[in-house]
């Protein structure tokens, strides 16, 4: 049942608008040893871990990335989308997460043009998500819509940087407090390599533009806080995830995250470029302006 408190959403048939890229999900065999890496990695901590995902044959955690989210899942038993995942392309990303203005009047949009199917969906009182078959879509990620419902309370869920997001469980003050304990850190954005023989970016960031409302700049649909782009498919190689940016705000922070890895034999140079080898993908760290303050901040 929807919140009594909710005011209604954009007048438009189609439920565009600003979308967030709240969170990305990859996927470890090893769930221990990814969450001591990541969390030692970018000096974050836990801020979640879902006893729900049991359920679907999966463990899980969460760290906050300032107000976004990392989450990585592990299969527990046989048969799941996610062991699927690693057994075609090891450790690596698994799904791009959305914060939409109206998820649901967007899913009405999407089904009523057939651009994607939905595969799983669940609403509450404060939220709604919408899961689409990756089939047919570039870019080798599962792609999530969700939206938190605005409240009194909750007055600008999509541009507040550490509003609530139903992902990270009913303890609302508890994750917040985390996100804001990391609010060093930004996501500034994801690219994924497109499958053997497609190296059409631009159309790739157009059907995503299509499908899910997200604005796009040639090969870059552009978040409210973030960009994604597309890279050429190789052969032999998969589509899927294959760098994801981060925003620091200090030079003694990222030269931390270095140290960190570096001992771990995990830091990478090329050409005067850095980056860091952690899941099968590339992770760069660029210094922001980011204040890193607390509840009022916006995107």
């Amino acid at each position: 049942m929807a919140n009594p408190s909710q005011k209604p959403g954009p007048p438009n048939v189609t439920g565009s608008g600003p979308v967030r890229l709240r969170q990305i999900a990859l996927v470890a065999r090893d769930l221990q040893k990814a969450k001591e890496l990541l969390t030692s990695v970018l000096g974050t901590e836990v801020i979640y871990v879902d006893p729900q995902v049991a359920q679907w044959g999966l463990e899980n955690f969460l760290v906050a990335v300032g107000g976004e989210v990392i989450e990585v899942v592990s299969p527990t038993k046989e048969g799941t989308a996610a062991g699927r995942t690693l057994s075609k392309r090891g450790d690596g990303g698994y799904m791009v997460i959305m914060q939409h203005p109206d998820a649901e009047k967007r899913k009405q949009y999407i089904e009523k043009n057939g651009f994607a199917k939905v595969i799983f969906n669940h609403r509450d009182e404060g939220s709604v998500c919408y899961q689409y078959h990756p089939k047919g879509i570039k870019g080798g990620v599962i792609p999530e819509l969700d939206s938190e419902f605005v409240t009194e309370s909750n007055p600008d869920p999509l541009k507040t940087r550490f509003s609530p997001w139903h992902p990270c469980g009913p303890d609302k003050e508890a994750y917040i407090a985390g996100m804001k304990r990391n609010a060093h850190l930004s996501l500034l954005g994801v690219v994924c390599r497109l499958a053997p023989g497609d190296g059409n970016g631009e159309e790739a960031a157009t059907q995503w533009e299509k499908i899910f409302g997200v604005p796009r700049s040639r090969d870059l649909i552009a978040f409210t806080n973030a960009r994604i782009g597309f890279m050429r498919g190789e052969e032999g190689k998969p589509d899927g995830i294959t760098s994801i940016s981060i925003g620091v705000n200090s030079d003694r922070r990222r030269s931390e995250i270095y140290r960190v890895a570096e001992e771990r034999g995990l830091l990478k140079n090329n050409a005067g470029i850095t980056w860091i080898e952690m899941f099968g993908i590339r992770w760069y760290f660029s210094l922001t302006t980011n204040s890193g303050e607390g509840s009022g901040s916006k995107l």
